[in-house]
């Protein structure tokens, strides 16, 4: 028995689960479906990793934690805010973790898209051809990796780019170099306030018809889409406008389990960072929809939305920790020696916010030592003056 504190500060008893996770890897990839997942970064204990100092990562147990994935048979989608891209890792610390993963996914047989952004440039202001090259280099980075581009938004092209079609210029002279079709990610102002006016307005009606007319001149070359945040039905809406053969990978937190599910004029695909610490369902989830059960899937991935929602939780800004909850469950599970994080943002949960992140993923089954994680959880709240 384990005495849980709540957000109210009040201890109630919890009994853990002593069944070890029946979600194994080994099984096959999952094939009606692409499934990314965004995997975090785990760092050197030893190192500093203090705030807004450059991270020292412990590059075996990072692409450790690469292998647990595709163990699962799910894909990585490297680089990204996850791995705490803008968050501490610049693009020197990026494009070395894009290299190193590629290596191991090419050893493995496991699939691996690298992000391009523009995080190389200097505070300031930038012309578009500056911006430009700064996408070709780390395009030429990943590409040389042996990795799939993933072109995100980027901060810099927002601030100089002067209507729809200098975004469409843009974006068509970079997708036109590419050796393999890339996945076009879009991070809207709602998240990232410094994006407000990309693809050059600030209605989003108007954003979203750009954005399908940039795809759609470059459908050859774009492998699929994502847009986030997007609610459900305005990302069936999108699905449904981009062209035939052109994925949709949602990003959607809450709505995961119903637009990948999909319906009869078609489903998305994922690209998620909760997929990392449920990449044990969701590979067994999708091995039903490869199998036609969409009812099996639906009974194994829907109880998941709870936990991923409460991992995402918070006001504003806030939501960028929730890379804190999923370190932490990869320490309990296992799949981690230690609970420390770039910038030390092992500190930026409470402890009530994580005693339930592990209450929510022991009910799902995900511990494959149920002992291990109790001991592990027991010891961080003794720690944290809770007895």
């Amino acid at each position: 028995m384990i005495k849980l504190p709540d957000a109210d500060g009040e201890l109630t008893a919890y009994e853990p689960s002593t069944t070890p996770s029946v979600f194994v890897p080994g099984g096959p990839a999952v094939t009606s479906r692409t499934f990314f997942a965004a995997p975090h970064v785990i760092v050197d204990p030893t190192a500093g990793n203090e705030p807004y100092t450059p991270p020292v990562l412990d590059w075996e147990a990072t692409l450790k934690y690469r292998h647990h994935i595709w163990s699962h048979g799910l894909a990585v989608s490297e680089a990204l805010d996850t791995a705490h891209r803008g968050m501490g890792l610049g693009w020197l610390e990026s494009s070395e973790l894009i290299k190193r993963s590629a290596a191991e996914a090419h050893a493995v047989g496991g699939k691996i898209a690298g992000t391009a952004w523009t995080d190389q440039l200097a505070p300031g202001e930038h012309t578009l051809e500056q911006v430009i090259r700064a996408y070709e280099e780390q395009i030429e980075v990943i590409e040389g990796a042996g990795a799939q581009v993933i072109l995100m938004a980027s901060r810099e092209l927002a601030a100089v780019a002067r209507g729809p079609e200098e975004y469409a210029d843009v974006y068509k002279r970079l997708l036109s170099q590419l050796s393999q079709p890339a996945i076009v990610h879009w991070v809207t102002a709602e998240w990232d306030p410094s994006l407000t006016g990309y693809w050059g307005s600030t209605d989003i009606d108007e954003e979203i018809k750009t954005f399908v007319s940039v795809i759609t001149d470059n459908k050859d070359k774009v492998d699929g889409i994502k847009v986030a945040p997007l609610p459900g039905a305005r990302e069936i809406e999108l699905r449904r406008a981009v062209p035939e053969g052109i994925k949709t990978y949602t990003g959607d937190d809450t709505n995961y389990p119903e637009v990948i599910a999909g319906d009869d004029r078609g489903h998305s695909h994922a690209m998620m960072g909760v997929f990392d610490p449920l990449a044990p369902i969701v590979a067994a989830a999708g091995r039903k929809l490869d199998a036609g059960d969409v009812q099996g899937f639906r009974d194994l991935i829907e109880p998941t939305a709870e936990l991923s929602m409460h991992l995402f939780e918070g006001p504003g800004m806030n939501i960028r920790f929730y890379k804190t909850g999923f370190t932490f469950l990869s320490w309990l599970s296992g799949t981690q020696d230690h609970f420390r994080m770039v910038w030390g943002e092992q500190a930026a949960r409470s402890v009530s916010h994580l005693a339930k992140a592990y209450r929510l993923a022991d009910g799902l089954g995900l511990f494959p030592d149920p002992e291990l994680a109790a001991h592990r959880l027991s010891a961080f709240l003794v720690t944290n003056g809770v007895e």
